[in-house]
Formats: structure tokens, sequence, C-alpha cells
């Protein structure tokens, strides 16, 4: 009997929406469910109910399973994202079948300078500071309408949400909760990452993850792996299901 497909679950990153999957989801084709929500106070959604650290963020990734009577599902996590299905899974939810995790923010408090905090706080509602983030962000050339895109979920971001990652997600430290991540971790990064760069996810991430762990490498790809390398993510992301599926077979 074949094993049940699981659905899919995009979390996105800081300061951008769901709909930055939606090159990936395309690639998928019609052979999963996918689910691209809003995470709480970035795209259209409202503030999560109970704040925004990332145990807020992640009991809202869990009242979305239970909302869709979800039974087998998978986290698909990119930076901000990533640190909360991080979160989810040190819940060890009955369901979730796995983590695919491209450039995480790692569970230890995020390599940032404090300048650079400030100048991200400072930045809030700054169109021309958003279309600089762009293009720190990104690696490989895009169209214009993906950066439109970029600089629009920028711009829609709540300050509340905006702030609560830069002084408190960003910080938080959950590698006493890591032991419990039971479940297989695909982890995916681009070498030209200009914010989390390969070493530290091999520094800061992979020590704290099952020893099973795949480590995979879009060579060119900056930091936005969906929008820069859908075709590349979508077949890796296919890989890891087929081989989740084969176990639970």
């Amino acid at each position: 009997m074949a094993a049940p497909v699981p659905t899919l679950i995009f979390l996105h990153y800081w300061a951008g929406s769901g709909r930055e999957w939606n090159e990936v989801v395309s690639a998928l084709g019609p052979d999963y469910q996918c689910l691209t929500p809003d995470l709480g106070g970035f795209g259209d959604a409202p503030p999560p109910a109970t704040g925004f650290s990332v145990e807020a963020y992640a009991s809202e990734v869990e009242a979305l399973v239970t909302r869709h009577e979800l039974t087998d599902y998978v986290l698909v996590g990119h930076s901000m994202g990533g640190k909360i299905a991080l979160a989810v899974a040190t819940r060890q939810p009955v369901g979730l079948r796995g983590l695919a995790l491209l450039t995480p923010s790692p569970p230890t408090p995020e390599p940032m300078r404090e300048e650079e905090r400030q100048l991200s706080l400072r930045s809030f509602g700054d169109p021309n500071a958003a279309d600089e983030t762009f293009e720190h962000i990104t690696a490989r050339p895009l169209p214009d309408e993906v950066r439109q895109q970029v600089i629009a979920d920028n711009l829609r971001s709540s300050k509340a949400a905006w702030d609560a990652w830069l002084l408190q997600g960003s910080k938080e430290d959950l590698c006493a909760l890591m032991p419990r991540v039971q479940v297989p971790v695909f982890l995916l990064t681009g070498t030209a990452d200009a914010v989390l760069p390969p070493q530290v996810h091999r520094r800061e991430l992979l020590p704290c993850l099952p020893a099973s762990t795949t480590f995979h490498l879009i060579e060119g790809a900056g930091h936005l792996l969906p929008l820069e390398a859908p075709g590349e993510v979508a077949p890796a992301l296919r890989q890891f299901l087929g081989e989740l599926q084969a176990v639970a077979a």
C-alpha cells in the first residue's frame, strides 16, 4: 500500500509573504497539496493572537494544521520560516513527517551586527531601503516584477512584526530544544547567500540536527531561493518528499 502524500506547508521569510512560493508550487505541479500562508503581521495576515515570539508563530502553524485537519504534512521553511518550522518540530506534533529548510534562520541567535540591526529597524517603510535590501539578498538576475513583489511585501509588513523579529525572534536561542527534532531534515542554501551563507548553517545549525540531515547547495543563488531558483528548489523538494514516502511505505 502506497504511503499517503503529505501536504506541504510553506513558511516565508521575514518581511515577505506566502506568495514567494508561487513558482515553486507551480513547478511541483498537481502532485501535492500546498499551503502558503502569510505569517502573522506580514502579507495580508493579522498579528498572531499571542504575540510575535518564535513560539507564538509555531502555535499559529499548529492552529493551521488543526484547521485543515492534516494528518500527514511537511514543513518547508525559508529564513525566518525555517526557525519557526524548527520550533514546531521540537513539539513533536503528530503528523509531521519532515522538515525542508531553505537557508533558515538558525536556532542560535542570528549572526547580525548591532549596527545592521539598528539600520534595519530604521529602514521600516522606506521604499529606497526596500530596494537596497532586494539587491543585498539576491544574487541572480530577476525580472522587474519579482523585484516589485519583494519590495511591495517588504513595505506591507506591520511595524510590530518587523521590530519583533529584529529585537526578539532573530535573537531567540532554541538550541536546548533541538534534540527534540526527530523527523528527517533537508537543508538547502545558496552559495552566494550574503545573509546566511553556507558556513553559518555548518556552524550554527547542522551540529544541532539529526545526523541523517542532508545538506545541498544551489550554485550562484542568494538568499531568496524560492524566487531565484524555483526550478532547482522544486526538484530538490520532490526528491526529499519521495525519500520520505519510500521510508513510510
